[in-house]
Formats: structure tokens, sequence, C-alpha cells
């Protein structure tokens, strides 16, 4: 049922221009994903996954066709608007982390919430109880560079998690960890995005991270595939 939809993608193209040379970037798209959900796109560099996750993410704009996020076209949002979608309903987990050195983990998960102008109180309390989640009430006051790759991972999730997104975006989240710290992280995704409903779309190389998902999609040279078994 189209209520239930949380991503509907309907003919996307990307292109970029190098000098005289035009490129598409992704061509074509067609993709639509249900509230809930936890979908995985696999593909060699270059596919174009990355350009796909970032137009579902608000960070660019189709060249052509539509982007629907919740019920809402972004393809014609201006920045204003797509940077209030990015803040209201999409969380970001990275696969470098992107946390802010001189700022503790209750600070980094704290930051979406204090840019947004809320209650001090409030935000530090909700920071804390995403970090108790994630395993790590005992490091709130921990800097980064004190942390382990795992844990600082464990942060920026807490981090996405913070808006109460409806839309949880993960690019490699597993990329930059060993094999036991990555099926933590997954099994973590896994676990606050069911109890919430979140719908997650998660790009990887990993096979690991790929069939944590409960549906799989390939991209090659900028075109969606066939659902991966």
């Amino acid at each position: 049922m189209e209520f239930f939809l949380i991503v509907t993608l309907e003919k996307i193209t990307k292109e970029y221009t190098q000098g005289t040379f035009r490129f598409n970037a992704v061509e074509n798209i067609n993709l639509k994903v249900d509230k809930g959900e936890f979908l995985a796109i696999s593909g060699p560099s270059g596919s174009g996954k990355s350009t796909l996750l970032n137009l579902i993410g608000c960070i660019d704009s189709p060249t052509s066709g539509e982007i629907i996020i919740n019920g809402k076209n972004i393809a014609n949002f201006h920045d204003r608007e797509l940077s209030e979608m990015r803040r209201e309903e999409i969380g970001f987990v990275h696969q470098f982390f992107n946390l802010m050195p001189t700022m503790s983990a209750l600070e980094n998960v704290s930051l979406p919430l204090v840019l947004a102008g809320g209650n001090k109180k409030e935000i530090e309390e909700k920071s804390g109880n995403l970090l108790s989640k994630v395993g790590l009430e005992n490091r709130m006051n921990f800097l980064p560079q004190q942390l382990s790759g795992g844990e600082m991972q464990r942060v920026a999730i807490a981090r996405a998690f913070i808006n109460s997104p409806s839309l949880l975006l993960a690019d490699e989240p597993t990329g930059n960890l060993d094999s036991n710290r990555g099926k933590e992280i997954l099994e973590l995704i896994s676990t606050l995005s069911k109890e919430d409903n979140v719908t997650v779309l998660m790009v990887s190389h990993d096979p690991m991270a790929l069939f944590s998902a409960s549906r799989r999609v390939e991209i090659r040279d900028g075109m969606l595939g066939e659902e991966v078994s």
C-alpha cells in the first residue's frame, strides 16, 4: 500500500559534467522502500551507490525524476527545504564516524538538537539515554580519540537516532571496523531501527552487512539491477 511507503524514487537520473564530457552517475532509477524495511544496496566502486544515497539523503538533487520521502517530493526542494528534511527526517551513519574531535561523546550526540535550538536539559537526557542504549553509559564524557573504532561508531549511531528520524542512511557503516565490531554495529542498527520502526538504507561492499538486511538490491554502472537473494 502506498500509505506505508517511506521512500519512492521515480526515473531518477543524476548527470555530471566534466568539461565537454557528460555522464550519468545514476540513470533511470526506480525504487520503493516500505516503512520499517532494512534495504541494502551493493555494487562495485563507481557504480553510483554513494550518489544514490546522497540523493535520498537530500545532500544532492537529481537532474530529473522524483524523490518522495514520507509523502514529500523533494526533487525540486531548495537548499533550506533540503536542510530541514535532513534535520527532521533523516539520520546518517558514515564509514569514518564524522565525530567532532574536541567534543565528548555526549556532546557529539547532542549536537544536531543543540544546533536546532532545543532545551539543553532535555537534549542531554535524550543523548544520555541513547548512549546507554548503545552500551556507552560509561564513556559519555570521553573524547573520540579516547574511544575505539567500534565505540566511535556507536556514538555516531546514537547521534543518527537523536532526531527520531523516519529514515536512517548508512554509508559503509562497517567499512572501518574488524568483523567482530562490524557484526555488533549491524546488530545495533537493526535493533534500534526495529524499536522505532525506522527505515534503513545501507550501501556496503561487506557481505556480512548485506546479509543483515531484509532486502538487497545491486547497482552497476548507475543502474539498479534485480534484487539479490
